[in-house]
């Protein structure tokens, strides 16, 4: 599955996220502490969303992606149902802007109104801000 997870990130993060080798994602995958992943895919077997959680100084944090053509099915909504099903709270850096681009030349639309409406908390003077990303840490708990 790791060609088209990696396909599947570069495609619908912002570039600057973006890997440019297979065994790059797959360091960046071995790196994750207790990972978990969950797969949604069309009849084909194609993977068109992916949940993943992992532990990171004592928290559970987590990332979410979903093809940018099945956005509005309610498959990020049934994802995240799902985590929130098997943790008690969850973690999560997002990008709270609309300038970055993906790799096909749009826009990145940031998901943060998403996860407000899906009962995340954001945490606005907790950011990470790098090189290639900014973004605002939400969580979530039972």
């Amino acid at each position: 599955h790791k060609p088209q997870l990696l396909e599947l990130w570069n495609n619908e993060y912002p570039v600057e996220l973006g890997y440019k080798s297979l065994s790059d994602f797959e360091n960046y995958l071995h790196n994750l502490e207790s990972p978990s992943h969950h797969f949604l895919a069309d009849n084909e077997g194609n993977i068109k969303g992916w949940y993943f959680d992992f532990s990171r100084d004592s928290e559970k944090w987590f990332g979410i992606i979903v093809e940018s053509s099945f956005h509005g099915k309610g498959l990020g909504r049934s994802l995240l149902n799902y985590a929130k099903s098997k943790e008690p709270e969850l973690n999560g850096w997002v990008i709270d802007h609309q300038n970055s681009q993906r790799k096909d030349g749009q826009l990145y639309q940031s998901p943060l109104e998403f996860y407000k409406k899906q009962g995340f908390e954001v945490h606005c003077d907790i950011r990470l801000e790098l090189p290639e990303i900014s973004a605002v840490k939400i969580h979530w708990r039972k």
